[in-house]
């Protein structure tokens, strides 16, 4: 009983369209498959310069959300880089020829950015497709929106401060009532010392 799998990264250009489909028919599986050419460059020793080798062809095989994003992303001509599962297919044609090919069954699929540039986007369904979507009707412009409403401004979701917890009193520093009364028995002493109620001038007064 075999348990290793021959994952393998080929690097190499989409050789065909794409060919997708359901399987099982409308509202299956989704499909898609294409060929993939992979041509290696070797030294030729006698001229001391590189050639072209032989090219490997490739039948790369994807299900589900890989195969709605394959469609949506290659053509033909596009170089790729595929990291899959190497195997093996074998059948009869119909001239009793047997035939076979190599498959890759796609884990990743991506452009080759070393011939060119890309744009990645995401693809989302499900609940996070309506948090994105909910997020999205969030306006740009909220500075009026405080004034417009009674209550406080909208509070976005992005926003790392909107639910940063307050920071707790550590004791060092006097509460309200403390800043107060501290604030009051310095105008007292101050009062004491220089208004016309003071003792100095009280005494100047039993003098007189």
């Amino acid at each position: 009983m075999g348990t290793h799998t021959q994952d393998v990264t080929v690097v190499g250009w989409v050789g065909s369209d794409l060919r997708t489909y359901h399987l099982d028919g409308v509202g299956g599986v989704p499909y898609a498959q294409f060929r993939l050419a992979s041509t290696r460059r070797v030294l030729d020793r006698q001229s001391g310069a590189f050639r072209d080798g032989p090219t490997l062809w490739f039948t790369v095989k994807a299900w589900r959300a890989a195969a709605v994003n394959l469609d949506a992303s290659l053509a033909k001509g596009d170089p790729v880089v595929v990291v899959g599962r190497l195997g093996q297919s074998e059948w009869v044609a119909q001239d009793g020829a047997p035939r076979s090919e190599l498959v890759l069954e796609a884990l990743a699929v991506g452009h080759d950015l070393s011939f060119g540039t890309t744009k990645f986007r995401r693809t989302l369904s499900g609940p996070r497709r309506a948090r994105e979507d909910q997020a999205d009707a969030v306006p740009d412009d909220v500075s009026g929106l405080a004034e417009a409403t009674d209550g406080p401004g909208p509070v976005l979701t992005d926003d790392p401060w909107a639910s940063t917890p307050d920071v707790p009193s550590t004791g060092d520093e006097p509460t309200a009532d403390e800043s107060d009364a501290a604030a009051g028995d310095g105008a007292s002493e101050l009062t004491g010392a220089a208004g016309p109620g003071s003792r100095a001038e009280r005494a100047l007064a039993g003098r007189g």
